[in-house]
């Protein structure tokens, strides 16, 4: 497909706010595609990425230096293109603008094209990345036309524009394949345990039979190193309406923290956000723990991580648990306020997926799989509970120790990805909860009745 196509779809799609029809575009478009292959690339760009959302790969071009690059393809002056996007206030705006006013004849580039010289400029790395990356750039607007100039630079920036969510997307791609919307859930289920939307177009289209398009995608499970879609809760005002609904059930403390969801592949050690974005830089100790820790060669844990103060033992608000997130003085904010993760669920372990696994067989396989030879990673305390009073107690219990409250979840509850119903509940406070200002001492444990 020529990029040229693409970016004019793109164009249709900013133009318009109707689901119904940003659905019937994409669907036109993918069934226009030949390739499974660019049908990965597209589902990608469309996102505003070359890559899925979870790997680390960024484009790391500064907006002066974008602004450059088009200047030096339309034979336009930086200072020019400066004012116009002062005007404007939008660099896509700019370099579409000075290209159609270029007169130039553009060349015919294939979406595979500019995807992988896209691609190439967030790869390179290195001493002279910068003048590299905007050369790189200046020869791909060089090539280019005027929608397709607008959608490189908006796209390079992260910037789309379109308002396309991932859901539309699935309905496409579902009623491209099949001529069926209701095919999604299917998709959406491949997609909440491989967080990658290239991957659940390319698979489906690589399968000339519908039926084996289907089982194919059906076929996709968790890997480690691919984010799953965190499963969520619902709310239940008190506890005898969550034991009237749900019977028995598992009571975890509901730590105000960050989510870590944690792979472990050999000595390799990745940890995502409940945004799927990859912050292993950021928590050093919490990659040493999990190697002292974790016995097992590959697994995936979900824990939730909150700053510690060491001197007083005690554990510390969001606010300063979220000062952890950055891309800067790392290993000095690591020594300032060192994390420890409660780990609460185990997805994956050595070769075998533990979705389907009932909750209560998983905490098994998590407190077996959890070394205690260190604190940095701590099991959640999971409480069995069966009356009303009971789980009151343990949600003051909470309350009193400065928590959110208590997720209950079922005793035989799967795991399911990206999903929200009453298998999982919420028990919070109904006004607003005074902050723990002066730090709490929180208690772990293991599998527990009450």
């Amino acid at each position: 497909m020529e990029f040229a196509r693409l970016a004019h779809t793109l164009e249709e799609l900013e133009q318009t706010s109707s689901r119904l029809t940003l659905i019937e575009l994409l669907t036109e478009l993918f069934r226009s595609i030949e390739q499974p292959e660019e049908i990965e690339q597209v589902c990608y760009l469309v996102q505003g990425r070359v890559a899925p959302l979870f790997e680390a790969l960024e484009m790391g071009m500064a907006e002066k230096s974008v602004t450059r690059s088009i200047a030096m393809a339309s034979h336009s002056t930086p200072e020019h293109i400066a004012a116009l996007y002062t005007r404007l206030g939008d660099l896509g705006l700019v370099a579409g603008r000075v290209k159609s006013e270029e007169g130039s004849i553009p060349s015919v580039l294939s979406v595979d094209d500019v995807f992988l010289g896209l691609k190439a400029i967030a790869q390179t790395a290195g001493k002279g990345a910068i003048e590299q990356k905007s050369a790189r750039l200046t020869d791909l607007l060089t090539q280019v036309d005027g929608v397709s100039a607008k959608y490189v630079v908006r796209n390079l920036l992260g910037n789309l524009r379109l308002g396309i969510g991932d859901a539309t997307v699935l309905d496409a791609l579902a009623k491209a394949r099949w001529n069926d919307v209701k095919k999604r859930k299917l998709l959406e289920g491949a997609y909440n345990k491989t967080s990658d939307l290239g991957l659940i177009g390319r698979t489906i289209f690589e399968h000339p039979d519908e039926e084996e398009a289907q089982r194919a995608v059906a076929a996709l499970d968790i890997q480690v190193g691919k984010p799953i879609h965190s499963q969520l809760a619902e709310r239940l005002p008190e506890a005898s309406a969550i034991l009237a609904k749900m019977g028995a059930v598992v009571a975890q403390y509901k730590y105000d923290g960050l989510r870590a969801q944690i792979h472990k592949d050999g000595k390799l050690v990745t940890i995502f956000s409940r945004n799927l974005e990859d912050h292993s830089h950021m928590f050093p100790e919490l990659i040493a723990g999990t190697l002292k820790q974790v016995r097992a060669e590959r697994a995936i844990l979900e824990a939730e991580a909150l700053a510690y103060n060491a001197t007083s033992e005690e554990f510390l608000p969001l606010q300063e648990t979220t000062r952890r997130r950055r891309k800067h003085g790392i290993e000095a904010m690591a020594e300032q306020l060192p994390l420890k993760a409660f780990v609460f669920d185990i997805f994956y372990k050595d070769g075998v997926s533990l979705l389907d696994t009932p909750l209560t067989e998983r905490l098994k396989v998590l407190e077996e799989t959890l070394h205690p030879a260190d604190d940095t990673l701590m099991l959640t305390a999971s409480h069995m509970v069966s009356d009303a009073h009971a789980l009151t107690l343990l949600f003051d219990e909470a309350i009193s120790l400065g928590l959110e409250g208590l997720v209950v979840k079922k005793l035989e509850s799967r795991y399911e990805a990206g999903a929200r119903n009453f298998t999982w509940v919420k028990l919070k406070r109904h006004s607003e909860r005074v902050p723990c200002w002066w730090g709490c001492m929180i208690p772990t444990g293991t599998y527990s009745s009450r």
